[in-house]
Order: C-alpha cells, then sequence, then structure tokens
C-alpha cells in the first residue's frame, strides 16, 4: 500500500492512502444529485414542553460576526484587488469566509482532517479537483461538497475573478499533501507544520450526500423541492425555499437555540430577519444575516409578495432544538 504523506499540525494525527482513496472513486457516486427530494415529508416528532435555559445576557455580535454582512459591503471593502479573503463568520463551532480568486489563480492543494468543507459559488468559474471525483467546473449558485480528508484544488478557469463562500469546522485545520507540497507550509500562529502519517482515510458520499448541487438548474429552474445539501457531524447546510409573504408581527418571536449560533446565505430573492436586539430588516440575494446563540429570531421570505426565495441556513447540527414560545405551538 502506498502512502500519501501530508503536513499536518502537531495535533493532527491521520494516515490517507491512495488506495482508499481509490476505492471512494470506485463506488461509482454521481457527480450531481438527484434534483428532487421524496414528495412525502416525516410527520415531526411530539414536542418536549420543558424549562429552557436562555442565554442571558445573550451571546453579542462579536468580529467578524455582523447582523447582515452585505455582499456589496464586502466587495466595496477589497475594492481594485484581484485576490482576497473576508471573514464573516467566527463562532465556537463554524468559521467561514469569502473568497475572491483571479482568473487563472489556483488553490494550493489541501485536506480537512475531520470535517467537511462547504462551498457556495457565487461569482466567475471554478473549477474543483477533488480526489476520487472527476473534475468539474462550478458556477454562481453550486454548493459543493469536499469529504473530510479528501485533498481539493480551486481554480478560477473564467475571464473574470472567481468568488465563492467557504464553510469549515472551527477545529479544523487544514493538511497539505507532501507528494505536491515538499516543503513546510508557513508557520501559522499558534500551530507548526510537521511531516507526519494521518490514519483515518478519506470521507465519502451517500445518496445524502453529492460533491455539488447546481441550485440555479437542479432546484430553481427545476422547480425541485430543496432539501439538506449537508446534514453531517457538526456541519448543517439546509436549502429552505419559498414566496414571499407579508413580514410577521413582531410579537412572532420566533425561536432560540441554546447552544449554537446559526447564520444565513441568502440563495435567492430576499429573506427578512427579525433578531433579538436588532432592528428588523431585509436582506438580497449574495448576503449573509445572523443570530448568535439564545437569540430569538424569525426568518421569513421578504420582497415582493409571492416572490422566490432561498436561504440556506448553517449552522452545527442537523438535529438542534429550536425553542419556541408556547402560544406559538411550535411553529414560526
Amino acid at each position: 500500500m502506498s502512502i500519501i504523506r501530508l503536513w499536518t499540525t502537531s495535533c493532527a494525527v491521520a494516515l490517507v492512502s491512495t488506495v482508499a482513496l481509490q476505492a471512494a472513486s470506485a463506488q461509482g457516486v454521481p457527480a450531481a444529485p438527484p434534483a428532487a427530494k421524496p414528495a412525502q415529508r416525516e410527520a415531526p416528532p411530539p414536542p418536549l414542553i420543558a424549562w429552557t435555559p436562555k442565554k442571558t445576557p445573550y451571546t453579542p455580535w462579536r468580529e467578524p460576526n455582523r447582523p447582515w454582512w452585505k455582499l456589496a459591503d464586502v466587495r466595496a471593502m477589497h475594492q481594485g484587488k484581484a485576490n482576497w479573503t473576508q471573514p464573516v463568520i467566527r463562532n465556537k463551532d463554524l468559521v467561514a469566509d469569502w473568497h475572491q480568486l483571479a482568473p487563472g489563480g489556483k488553490t494550493p492543494t489541501l485536506a480537512y482532517s475531520d470535517n467537511r468543507t462547504a462551498i457556495i459559488v457565487w461569482d466567475g468559474e471554478l473549477r474543483v479537483t477533488m480526489e476520487g471525483q472527476q473534475p468539474f467546473t462550478a458556477t454562481k449558485g453550486f454548493e459543493i461538497n469536499v469529504p473530510l480528508r479528501v485533498p481539493f484544488t480551486l481554480e478560477s478557469t473564467g475571464s473574470t475573478p472567481a468568488l465563492y463562500f467557504q464553510l469549515n469546522d472551527a477545529s479544523d485545520m487544514p493538511l497539505y499533501p507532501a507528494d505536491v507540497t515538499p516543503a513546510a507550509p508557513a508557520k501559522v500562529s499558534g500551530w507548526e507544520y510537521e511531516q507526519r502519517i494521518v490514519t483515518g482515510g478519506p470521507g465519502g458520499f451517500d445518496e445524502d450526500h453529492r460533491p455539488y448541487l447546481d441550485y440555479y438548474k437542479d432546484v430553481i429552474a427545476a422547480n425541485a423541492r430543496p432539501g439538506a445539501f449537508i446534514a453531517d457531524q457538526h456541519m448543517f447546510v439546509n436549502n429552505i425555499r419559498g414566496r414571499a409573504t407579508p413580514t410577521p408581527p413582531a410579537s412572532n418571536l420566533g425561536h432560540f437555540h441554546v447552544g449554537y449560533d446559526e447564520f444565513w446565505f441568502v440563495m435567492e430573492g430576499n429573506v427578512t430577519l427579525q433578531v433579538e436586539g436588532q432592528p428588523v430588516f431585509t436582506a438580497a440575494a449574495g448576503d449573509i444575516i445572523s443570530a448568535p446563540q439564545g437569540h430569538w429570531h424569525r426568518a421569513s421570505f421578504g420582497g415582493p409578495e409571492g416572490q422566490w426565495g432561498t436561504r440556506v441556513a448553517i449552522n452545527p447540527y442537523p438535529r438542534g432544538g429550536h425553542a419556541y414560545t408556547q402560544e406559538s405551538r411550535g411553529r414560526q
């Protein structure tokens, strides 16, 4: 068995074999996901009425986190730059950044040790090369799913810069395969790279986790029902689509989460967010909005009545608890 050695941090110890990677490729997983989900939704489980802890005082937004990251503001911050990265989410569970890659630009080949990587492409063309899969070109609206310990590279192949949003677990650090990165990567504050063997093998795909979803084609154009794109330990990326309606009254508090923050990528249309401690606002496609742990929040589809909208809800728990008022009967 030949071994791919990785440049890894001193705290990460795992093994990635070329045999295992080839086995993942041989599973015959199709590159693109099926467009539609089953028509029948499972009945929700009965709710638990409990004395529920609410963070007091609630967790504030700490930079770079903001209630509302407008895409227009992010672009303005980096005007005139060909390549840039803008941190937008930092919490105890997840980190997320905007990245722009100039035409012809290419990221280093790397992998993440213990969790999936999620990417949403917003502008340009991004060529995705992922160990064990056929390379593919992602354009606006593509959602990309890279399993743990699977090396991948992103390349901007269009005539305009590629703009993409990348999500990782807060505890993950990148691993650099030693066969393509012969010299140790630069030291990161608090970390030093050493060449080690990394065990555990690569993650993979299944019927619920596919390499990518072309959201504009497979959902919007096909008028299909979306759903969770990633529902894995420590990462939940869930597409929620609906039509705009009048904003509910302020008395409709929505819900809060006991132990985690939540944020949303506005994929289509508009989303109106009422979040405790902030004025109600309506975000546009490409914006990022968030509600820290313990804040009452209620997201609804805004814009002209009847307009389609999609918010990609992102948090670390696929089965995370939602705390509602008793008057709401667990509905928003």
